[in-house]
């Protein structure tokens, strides 16, 4: 195999960090970028750069310069927070990278979006990427993550191909972000079912979420109709949000969920506490928002036939495998026939 000269941005974040050790592992030659340092990157032979990507382009284009291709996952991700931090770190470091793909001449660049640009509270059940944008956003993570898809689609061009993932939900081996705060609120007494519990939601592997980014990097490379397109990414696989919460919390030796709100009810208080946190009364960051309700609350599952059929994507694993894979050892047996 030629050795291949790549990006990815966000290498101290789950999906970053995965696909830099990935691209690695096959033997390129890989250059990550995050505002910190990470051990495991430089341990592993990755070239590594702390770098703020909403600053001035001209401060970090050298790290680009001989790239064949760009992964772009970094991201603010958060619940809660002023806006213009996250029109900084979504909108403005994705404007930035687009400049500096163009200026250090790389053919290719991979955008990791998310579903929740088509999110507007209401049940997502199997849309596919004809779904359009919301003219309303519940939170500023969708909103800005929606602008900067936008843009890196429109930069699409015989000199810069681009294309959009949404993946959902990611999880698996190395998480740092998504499963522990789920054990963390559970370890608490803070986790609560919102609404009846049998919504349906997708995840996404990390293992095969990183074989999408790769497969769609392919793509890009061979021409054709992937280029200026958005895909949603999971196992294709729905399980109830709530189902998969319990598993995963029995997994790790934790009780169920015992406590439930009705949705109504939920809405009703995150908005109360929405209001006292810009009122700057109680914590700054609410307990519970609107679009978190949103999100426990209503089906989110996406159909994955475009990936299948433009990027020749298929995942590896079953939701079952991918949760023995993640919290079981290979003489574990704690999991059970769900799904």
């Amino acid at each position: 195999m030629r050795t291949r000269n790549f990006v990815v941005t966000g290498g101290s974040g789950f999906l970053g960090e995965a696909l830099a050790l990935k691209l690695r592992g096959l033997g390129h030659a890989v250059t990550a970028l995050s505002r910190r340092a990470n051990p495991n990157l430089e341990a592993a032979g990755v070239r590594t750069g702390q770098v703020d990507l909403s600053s001035d382009p001209r401060d970090f284009v050298t790290f680009f310069e001989g790239a064949e291709a760009v992964f772009h996952t970094a991201a603010h991700v958060k619940m809660w927070g002023p806006y213009d931090e996250f029109f900084r770190g979504n909108v403005i470091a994705t404007r930035n990278v687009i400049e500096v793909c163009r200026r250090a001449g790389v053919p290719r660049l991979i955008f990791t979006s998310s579903p929740s640009v088509v999110g507007d509270g209401s049940d997502l059940c199997n849309v596919n990427e004809t779904h359009p944008f919301p003219k309303r956003y519940l939170a500023n993570y969708p909103k800005t993550k929606a602008l900067a898809e936008s843009e890196v689609l429109a930069a699409n061009a015989p000199s810069l191909r681009t294309c959009a993932l949404r993946p959902h939900l990611i999880f698996g081996p190395g998480d740092r972000n998504f499963v522990p705060m789920i054990l963390e609120r559970a370890r608490r007494g803070r986790l609560i079912r919102v609404g009846a519990g049998k919504n349906l939601a997708d995840f996404s592997f990390i293992e095969d979420c990183v074989a999408a980014h790769l497969l769609a990097e392919e793509a890009l490379a061979q021409g054709g109709q992937t280029s200026g397109q958005a895909y949603f990414i999971s196992q294709g696989e729905p399980w109830p949000l709530w189902d998969w919460i319990n598993e995963v919390l029995r997994l790790n030796g934790l009780a169920a969920v015992a406590r439930s709100l009705n949705t109504g009810v939920a809405q009703v208080l995150a908005s109360m506490l929405e209001i006292a946190a810009r009122a700057g009364i109680g914590p700054s960051e609410p307990l519970l928002t609107r679009f978190l309700v949103k999100e426990m609350a209503t089906h989110h599952y996406f159909d994955i036939s475009k990936a299948r059929t433009q990027l020749g994507y298929s995942p590896k694993f079953t939701m079952r495998q991918a949760l023995e894979r993640s919290f079981c050892s290979a003489n574990d047996s704690r999991l059970t026939a769900l799904g």
